[in-house]
């Protein structure tokens, strides 16, 4: 069998064969093109449309797909079928630096995105969470102006230091978070060899109708390895894909990367009197008043084979969440419960669910019909209540337990002060709890060479107030340090 027998022939995207791959059709062979060569028209049109918008945080990234499995009983926890017993699930996971446009290095000293999807039979349960614990803010009202401020000037386009610690420096919220960034594991060696955190506090349910809330846990089973500031500037100018590139290869050569889920459970009631917010996304459960419960397993085996419809189209939001789970009154949740659908309609559409990476593997029933990009079929009646057999919802069979008290005060009790609610003291034993003399003196390296890049008065004065309310010795060591390489210049 000839090579032209088995070659695929090339065709429209109406499936219409196509006579040439090299010349358009024109009016004799050095005349005009002609409007009516669809095929050309076609190529020019789909090349203009071929880039959507890139997430607004968390474009440079990559991912892959895999399984969850359950290796531990929570059921006495959680009544979610995808966390029984032996339960195996699909997931897809995306990995990402926060900062940069969609091709910036990824190996800026940056937080890591760790977002997974559960193909699971009650619907897609996903979690946005990063490699830290911790974020930045804990009102919703302040991301967009965070993400700003972490972005590009608006007069010259360049990322600016200086509007950074501005921003952390009025904001003693992000202390603790700014101390993992400047610190060892503000540059992972590798996607596969950070930590995965839900960092916001979830809720579980049981089937006896028990609640509990819950932070989760993704601890790698490669172990922690990072970067030098030096090794990741490195990488950043000769390898700009380096993350993307590892995780790919690695799968690729068979050795699949996985993390071991564990979580932090805090019964319901505790939150009521617990010494810190527990719904505060700046703060730490301390894992001796709460430990680690082992759940399960998360493995990695399978590459994308389109980047493009399997990776910058795939869609994670926290207001989905399966039977047996919920959300919690933390603030940064509840608005990010909202955010990142938005987001998404903007960037892909309407219909951005029935892209097939992000399409459960479960049935679907609902009411929507139209827009844009629609691909599954819809059906009438369109519309509830219906007398036509429609589906209609079952409050016995999925009853609303996950959810917390909605007259607000619960949410009133939680965001009142409590004894250790300050900014700096989850930070300061950070620095002297977890921290060696090796990791403080990098850390101290890091924050010196950071704010020698731009930052002046009087955000810089700002700077060694903040570190000094974090740790009196750092905040000393950093002033020192910053003073010191200016007078050499």
């Amino acid at each position: 069998m000839t090579t032209e027998q088995t070659t695929a022939y090339h065709t429209t995207e109406s499936g219409i064969p196509v006579s040439s791959d090299e010349h358009s059709l024109t009016v004799g062979a050095d005349g005009p093109i002609l409007l009516h060569d669809h095929y050309l028209i076609e190529q020019i049109a789909a090349f203009n449309r071929e880039m959507i918008p890139d997430r607004q945080p968390h474009a440079k990234g990559s991912g892959a797909f895999g399984r969850f499995e359950v290796t531990h009983d929570v059921s006495r926890y959680t009544c979610a079928k995808f966390l029984q017993p032996g339960a195996r699930t699909e997931v897809v996971a995306r990995f990402s630096t926060v900062a940069g446009e969609a091709g910036s290095p990824d190996t800026w000293r940056d937080p890591r995105g760790f977002a997974l999807k559960f193909y699971t039979e009650d619907g897609n349960f996903d979690m946005v969470g990063n490699n830290t614990p911790v974020f930045f803010v804990r009102d919703p009202l302040k991301f967009q102006h965070f993400i700003h401020s972490q972005k590009r000037r608006v007069d010259n386009g360049l990322r600016d230091n200086d509007m950074q610690w501005d921003f952390w420096t009025l904001s003693p919220e992000t202390a603790h978070q700014v101390t993992w960034l400047m610190g060892d594991r503000g540059i992972p060696a590798s996607w596969r060899h950070m930590d995965g955190f839900s960092s916001h506090t979830y809720l579980w349910v049981n089937a006896a109708g028990e609640r509990f809330w819950v932070k989760y846990h993704f601890k790698t089973d490669q172990g922690i390895k990072c970067l030098t500031q030096e090794q990741a500037g490195q990488l950043a100018g000769a390898d700009a894909d380096y993350h993307r590139r590892d995780l790919y290869t690695a799968i690729k050569r068979g050795e699949h990367p996985s993390w071991t889920l564990k979580m932090q459970i805090m019964p319901y009631e505790d939150a009521k009197t617990y010494r810190i917010n527990p719904f505060d996304l700046t703060k730490v459960w301390p894992q001796g008043e709460y430990p680690l419960i082992e759940v399960g397993k998360l493995t990695l085996d399978r590459n994308p084979t389109d980047f493009h419809s399997q990776i910058e189209q795939v869609a994670f939001e926290p207001n989905n969440f399966v039977p047996g789970t919920g959300l919690s009154p933390d603030k940064m949740l509840l608005g990010r419960s909202f955010a990142y659908a938005d987001a998404h309609r903007a960037r892909l559409g309407v219909n951005y669910k029935q892209i097939p990476v992000n399409a459960p593997k479960c049935p679907v029933h609902g009411y929507t019909k139209g827009g844009a990009m629609r691909m599954r079929d819809a059906h009438d009646p369109a519309y509830v209540p219906n007398s036509k057999g429609g589906p209609a919802a079952d409050r016995q069979r999925f009853p609303e337990n996950a959810v917390w008290a909605a007259d607000g005060e619960f949410v009133r009790a939680a965001y009142t002060l409590r004894p250790d609610d300050d900014d700096f003291s989850q930070a300061h034993a950070l620095v002297n709890r977890v921290m060696d003399d090796a990791a403080r003196d990098r850390l101290v390296s890091n924050i010196v060479g950071h704010v020698l890049q731009g930052v002046e008065e009087p955000v810089l004065s700002r700077v060694f107030e903040y570190w000094s309310k974090i740790d009196e010795t750092i905040g000393a060591r950093v002033k020192e340090g910053v003073l010191a390489e200016r007078a050499g210049d």
